[in-house]
């Protein structure tokens, strides 16, 4: 098997474990993260409806001057505050973390970390 058809099926196994132990709903949605090499976001997902309630991201136009790079922690905390306020002005004050295929480290857990302390329950 080709290399890069490995790593590739190797990620998808991790994010299908990852996501087959938790769903969102209405009350405590689903924070989807999606991590590049130059940007990162964030959704929060209600999976009984199937529709995204609030979405932040580097490529975003007003997050976009604040942000030198999109692939440092910095910009991951700057996501994670802005997540945070968006979901409380939306009313929704838990969510529950899906990290996808990534590990919970560098620029996932400084995202969590800096929406926790935004005031979001993980």
């Amino acid at each position: 098997m080709d290399k890069n058809k490995f790593i590739q099926k190797q990620r998808e196994r991790r994010q299908f474990r990852v996501r087959k132990k938790l769903r969102g709903d209405g009350d405590r949605p689903r924070m989807c993260i999606y991590r590049s090499n130059k940007h990162i976001g964030c959704q929060l997902i209600d999976d009984v409806s199937k529709r995204t309630l609030v979405s932040v991201s580097t490529r975003d136009k007003d997050l976009r001057e604040s942000v030198s790079t999109g692939g440092n922690k910095d910009a991951a905390q700057a996501i994670g505050k802005a997540i945070a306020e968006r979901a409380l002005a939306a009313g929704i004050k838990a969510v529950r973390l899906d990290r996808g295929a990534s590990k919970y480290h560098g620029r996932i857990a400084a995202l969590a970390d800096a929406a926790r302390e935004a005031g979001l329950t993980l």
